[in-house]
């Protein structure tokens, strides 16, 4: 299956949930799309409940069902809460740290930075988007890519950086400190729902 493409403001609305992280899509009309949005009121299934939670966190990151299930499926490999690890192996992705350090508006934003290879670690180039970040590392901006006024642009308006990042934005350097803990992730995902449903 192919990575979602389309509008995800479309899939916020649905969802309920700002996919983009920017909180936007759902000012106007916080309801699903469709002439009968803001009167639709269907009672999920279980299956409908967990497959929507799945959907929910796959488009969020912009990824893949098999990108996810490989996340997914590395997870319970590792010690500890199957939902909760997968959780933290997602927020680890570069992509989604330069999104978080405030070096991009989106995760969209950052994956391109990546792809485009403007973002360093401890110095050295990467450009893959789903690197998996060890606590420790420096995540920089590229010389060259100093100037960009994508990045400009997103450090005037970040207001937030989670405390297991620390942010130097004279610099445009982050520092991942640490895994960040569960109940500082969304608490619009319900992950239990996921590994019900991949547990099928």
């Amino acid at each position: 299956m192919a990575r979602f493409t389309g509008s995800l403001w479309k899939k916020s609305r649905r969802y309920g949930i700002s996919l983009s992280g920017t909180g936007k899509e759902l000012e106007k009309r916080p309801y699903a799309p469709g002439q009968h949005g803001p009167t639709q009121r269907k009672k999920l299934t279980e299956y409908g409940l967990q497959l929507q939670e799945k959907q929910k966190l796959r488009y969020m990151f912009g990824l893949t069902e098999r990108q996810f299930r490989r996340i997914f499926d590395d997870a319970a490999k590792m010690r500890g809460v199957h939902g909760e690890n997968f959780m933290i192996i997602l927020e680890s992705r570069l992509d989604n740290l330069v999104y978080r350090s405030g070096l991009a508006r989106t995760r969209r934003q950052a994956r391109q930075l990546v792809t485009h290879g403007h973002i360093t670690l401890d110095g050295s180039r990467v450009d893959i988007p789903s690197y998996r970040v060890k606590p420790g590392t420096v995540i920089g901006v590229r010389e060259k890519s100093q100037n960009l006024d994508i990045i400009n642009e997103a450090l005037e308006v970040n207001n937030f950086v989670p405390e297991y990042i620390t942010l130097d934005a004279d610099k445009k350097e982050a520092t991942y400190n640490r895994y960040p803990e569960r109940s500082e992730l969304s608490s619009e995902i319900n992950e239990a729902l996921i590994v019900e449903w991949y547990s099928r």
